[in-house]
């Protein structure tokens, strides 16, 4: 088992932005469903600014990232980015990186309400563990700003279609002013919301085929 160095980042390790970008954008395209792209610039600024997780081997090999940003002044705030060098992936260092950041997150913002997009399953898992809980989309913050980052990701068509209220990745939320000892168990659901992902993808999935053959009908007539 590799062992594993998981820190707040520092100007330090400016220098990895560009790796931590590519992998980033490499796993986007594998999986066919949305990380929204990040600049090298904003990933950096994220470090200087006390607001990014990194972790490296015990050697100081790159194996890790994530960030945390802030939306409608700090009232919400989201643990994103969140990616694991295909080196090290299946050895919980997910697990260690977004406790990290959550730890850090209450720590810098402990009335913000964290929340989360994802289309992962074992990433739901780990929210769970955290304390989060599916809610749906009205329920995140209607900062523009955050809506904007989406414009990279693959399925930023169906969000918009859809009105910003629903769309392939599963909101989480955790709310710090409703923390109870009976948190939603994802390992009780998870049979349920692995059949209801591949529902959902399956049913965008064709509404977006229906929507470029209609398209290609217009082109041609």
């Amino acid at each position: 088992m590799t062992q594993f160095s998981v820190r707040v980042a520092t100007a330090a390790d400016v220098p990895f932005v560009e790796t931590i970008c590519q992998q980033i954008e490499e796993s986007a395209l594998k999986r066919g469903t949305g990380i929204a792209k990040r600049s090298p610039e904003y990933i950096a600024k994220k470090m200087l600014e006390n607001k990014a997780i990194v972790a490296f081997t015990k050697g100081g090999d790159w194996a890790g990232f994530c960030y945390i940003e802030t939306w409608s002044h700090g009232k919400f705030a989201a643990n994103s980015g969140l990616i694991v060098h295909p080196d090290f992936r299946k050895e919980g260092l997910a697990k260690r990186i977004k406790e990290k950041a959550f730890d850090h997150s209450r720590k810098m913002f402990p009335n913000a309400k964290l929340f989360g997009l994802t289309t992962s399953l074992p990433v739901m898992k780990i929210n769970s563990d955290l304390g989060y809980e599916p809610v749906v989309y009205s329920e995140l913050t209607e900062d523009e700003d955050f809506w904007k980052g989406c414009a990279s990701c693959v399925n930023y068509s169906i969000l918009m279609s859809k009105n910003r209220t629903n769309c392939i990745c599963t909101a989480m939320l955790f709310d710090p002013k409703e923390q109870s000892e009976k948190r939603w168990n994802f390992i009780k659901k998870s049979k349920v919301y692995e059949r209801l992902v591949r529902l959902k993808r399956a049913a965008f999935l064709k509404f977006t085929a229906k929507k470029a053959a209609e398209q290609v009908s217009l082109q041609r007539a």
